[in-house]
């Protein structure tokens, strides 16, 4: 899960992207990074840690420049890196620098190719940088030195061949505009929107509509599964649809969780869904126990808050904030590593005693990964006074792997593989657990847009949409993804800082 946002103007662009940035922030917070283009020149500064942290004012006088891209960054497999923070930059043809958001499930046999085939080196482990390689090689193979919009288009339709898995796209052609494309399921969101000024239109790609209406930018649409959008340094829009048979499966888990509540994607409020959630899952609470004890419902903040406010409604019980969230700590689910997320909960959350005291409390998740965070905060409401704590997700289980670029750690690390709900709720310490079915989050979603006939579903039922996805991949993924293999890579990246420090 990252962040992408592009620029055309006719004004200087660095702060409007780094004002989408910290919008985009929740999407990743272990790098960020701007690229802008003034005519022929670049001006490239990234870096780990969150926008605030790589950007400084002196960094921002030195990014001049009318067209640009940003990234925001958290790490899939591996570990933190600066040398994996984009954009990413490749010299030929025309100087391309390129921002992605997503996963690349064929990148080995890619790697393959671009060597052997393309004679183009990888330096990165970093499936985005394949992904610039493969689309720099097919613009090189089609376009000419006055590169016009067809000639883009071609070359996005080659890549689209080419490349397998999730990805929304951003990339800048130095001096000559930017070009924003999608995956042919559309599994990870784009949209584009412009904004008259003074000088003409400026129009802007980014991962969510918010970071248009935060910037003045008027929504125009999601790019669709499949298509492509080429703005030109005039200001002038190009737009083609680039795959042969595409089809809208939308990750649904962008809705229970990735997304801000005040984006719109696919057409769907993001709000509007978790609402949906919530009056879902009371009427499965009643069915199962219609004499239910519970005397007040608490979200776990902040994604779930729309939905436990109207399960509580629809139980018609009180709904109360009962823990304080920390703004200063970012979210613990995309954190590197299980030892780092372990010790952000308690700082992140602190509760409100009074709320808890002598009464049973329903806590609501938007969803359940490794039950590391839901053990912690149960535990917690234990200590507060709670008198039983029981736990509703917003969400099914999670029982499998996201392969198309969210964290999800390997099958065996996640809470609910191979276990029962109530060997869940022991584990978790919970006196009574219940799950949203799938049926019923997907209804809650789709009622914002009946188009939509089918979602990636792939974390909770393991069908992955793009099929093709195997058991030699999911078995790679789970050697990348575990939690020792991060803090291996973790140790490994502290030696080296100690021997540069020593060294320096």
């Amino acid at each position: 899960m990252c962040g992408i946002v592009g620029i055309v103007s006719h004004q200087p662009v660095a702060q409007v992207i780094y004002d989408s940035l910290l919008v985009l922030q929740h999407r990743g917070q272990d790098s960020a990074g701007i690229v802008v283009s003034d005519k022929n020149k670049l001006n490239l500064r990234k870096g780990n840690g969150q926008v605030s942290d790589v950007f400084h004012t002196r960094h921002m006088l030195e990014l001049t420049g009318t067209l640009g891209i940003g990234h925001v960054r958290y790490p899939t497999a591996g570990c933190s890196s600066s040398a994996e923070a984009q954009p990413f930059y490749v010299n030929s043809p025309y100087g391309i620098t390129l921002a992605h958001n997503g996963n690349l499930t064929n990148v080995e046999k890619l790697k393959a190719e671009l060597y052997q085939s393309d004679l183009r080196h990888i330096n990165t482990e970093s499936d985005s940088e394949v992904l610039l390689n493969v689309f720099a090689h097919e613009l090189q193979s089609c376009g000419s030195l006055n590169i016009n919009a067809d000639e883009i288009f071609t070359a996005v339709t080659e890549t689209h061949k080419r490349i397998e898995g999730a990805y929304a796209v951003v990339a800048m052609l130095t001096g000559k505009g930017i070009v924003g494309f999608r995956d042919p399921r559309g599994i990870r969101p784009v949209v584009y929107g412009k904004r008259e000024t003074a000088d003409g239109a400026e129009y802007m790609i980014a991962s969510e509509s918010v970071a248009l209406q935060t910037s003045g930018f008027e929504l125009i649409a999601d790019l669709k599964p499949g298509e492509a959008v080429f703005i030109d340094v005039a200001g002038t829009i190009h737009r083609q649809q680039c795959a042969t048979s595409p089809k809208l499966n939308p990750c649904i888990f962008e809705y229970v969780y990735l997304a801000r509540p005040d984006s719109i994607i696919d057409d769907i409020y993001v709000y509007k869904a978790r609402l949906r959630m919530g009056v879902k899952l009371a009427r499965k609470i009643l069915k199962q126990m219609p004499k239910h004890d519970i005397d007040v419902v608490i979200p776990i903040p902040d994604t779930s808050r729309p939905s436990a406010i109207e399960l509580a409604y629809h139980l018609g019980v009180k709904f109360r904030e009962g823990f304080i969230k920390n703004r200063y700590i970012g979210r613990t689910f995309i954190m590197p590593g299980q030892q780092m997320r372990k010790k952000s909960v308690r700082r992140k959350l602190n509760p409100i005693d009074i709320e808890f005291k002598g009464k049973n409390v329903l806590l609501v998740d938007d969803s359940i990964v490794r039950g590391t965070t839901s053990k912690q905060i149960i535990q917690m409401a234990r200590e507060a006074g709670a008198k039983k704590v029981y736990i509703a997700s917003a969400a099914p289980p999670v029982r499998y792997p996201n392969v198309y670029g969210i964290d999800m750690p390997a099958a065996n690390e996640l809470v609910a593989h191979e276990r029962s709900e109530a060997e869940i709720a022991e584990y978790i310490g919970a006196d009574w657990l219940i799950y949203q079915e799938l049926d019923d989050l997907i209804d809650a979603v789709q009622k914002g847009n009946r188009r939509i006939k089918k979602f990636d579903c792939s974390c909770f039922d393991g069908k992955y949409v793009t099929n093709t996805v195997g058991v030699d991949y999911l078995d790679k993924v789970r050697s990348l993804r575990n939690d020792s293999a991060k803090e291996a890579s973790e140790d490994q990246l502290n030696v080296v800082g100690i021997e540069l420090h020593n060294n320096a």
